[in-house]
């Protein structure tokens, strides 16, 4: 993996392992040699994480929608920004240019990117790892939702797993290039018996 999207928060929550989190996974990146893809917002999780890999000498290009960038949120350190014309054009970008995603604590934009990710794994259109960096138990709800959504027969065990995640940096990077997609030949439809 030489590029990884980070999905993560314009805020910064309220409890200070979040802004940590965002640090070490910068950092992390940073001595790993991976460029990280993301929001291009120079607040909350995203600058925290952005100025951690800048400080550690990493690369960091993000990608923004020019009407956030008229906010005058975008990160002006780093040393690349795209620049597109809707949310919808930012994910496409974002998944052409990467090799991997992770997944920090944020609100809806993080979880939109998220879902949109697994549902690219799940139709079998991308085959890369995505990791779920649980901090402070952030995701345990959604991960919860996601085995019920087995039990109850609405996602196959195996999409279920295209799921990695962990509270650990770097296990969390060793689950993710270790990761195997998988192996469904088509896509079927299940209809319950009445």
């Amino acid at each position: 993996m030489n590029k990884i999207a980070v999905f993560c928060g314009a805020s910064i929550g309220f409890n200070p392992v979040y802004a940590k989190v965002a640090h070490d996974l910068g950092t992390f990146l940073a001595q790993k040699d991976i460029e990280i893809i993301f929001g291009g917002g120079k607040f909350g999780m995203m600058g925290a994480i952005a100025d951690a890999a800048l400080q550690a000498g990493g690369k960091v290009t993000g990608v923004i929608p020019d009407f956030l960038k008229l906010e005058e949120i975008e990160h002006t350190g780093i040393q690349e920004m795209i620049t597109t014309q809707s949310m919808s054009e930012r994910k496409k970008m974002i998944s052409k240019i990467v090799d991997g995603y992770i997944a920090l604590p944020g609100g809806f934009g993080t979880l939109d990117e998220l879902m949109e990710t697994l549902t690219l794994g799940q139709l079998q259109i991308e085959h890369k790892p995505i990791g779920v960096l649980n901090t402070n138990g952030f995701f345990n709800p959604l991960i919860t939702q996601f085995d019920l959504m087995v039990k109850e027969g609405f996602l196959k065990p195996e999409n279920r797993a295209m799921v990695l995640v962990s509270d650990d940096v770097e296990k969390l990077f060793e689950m993710m290039q270790n990761y195997q997609p998988p192996k469904v030949s088509k896509i079927v439809h299940t209809v319950a018996s009445k």
